[in-house]
């Protein structure tokens, strides 16, 4: 059973950000679904994936000069200093921490997304068309 399921709310308008929110949804219940033997590989992907994902949005963030980028670039900061440490747990052979993690991440996702992150993404929507590096992005999308 997935911890989150995919929904049209979460669609924001900017497809790089969408992709890239539907692959986090992915992995995060690939972590909740996978066999102990799987929770520490499936994790690394998840944690990977995030990685590059809250580094896209801080990069967006800085060049366009989102107001609330401290804010935003804090969480991201705290949330992936979670996942690394549940990743030293899981590690130590105590994978359910991995999918308990992977499913408290659903919540914070939810609010996340519906908060934050479209904030930016109005944010990027309304930046000239040669905004760099948004509307580069955008154009390869």
């Amino acid at each position: 059973m997935p911890a989150v399921q995919w929904s049209e709310t979460y669609e924001l308008g900017v497809p790089e950000m969408d992709a890239t929110h539907r692959e986090f949804i992915a992995l995060l219940n690939a972590v909740v679904d996978a066999q102990d033997e799987e929770v520490l590989d499936a994790l690394d992907a998840f944690i990977d994936h995030t990685v590059e994902h809250f580094a896209r949005e801080d990069r967006w963030m800085t060049e366009t000069h989102f107001p609330p980028l401290h804010c935003h670039t804090t969480e991201h900061a705290n949330v992936l200093g979670v996942m690394r440490e549940v990743r030293v747990m899981v590690a130590d052979g105590k994978t359910e921490i991995g999918r308990v993690l992977a499913r408290e991440m659903g919540p914070w996702f939810d609010l996340h997304a519906s908060t934050m992150d479209s904030a930016l993404a109005s944010w990027l929507r309304a930046q000239p068309a040669d905004a760099a590096p948004a509307a580069a992005e955008r154009a390869a999308a």
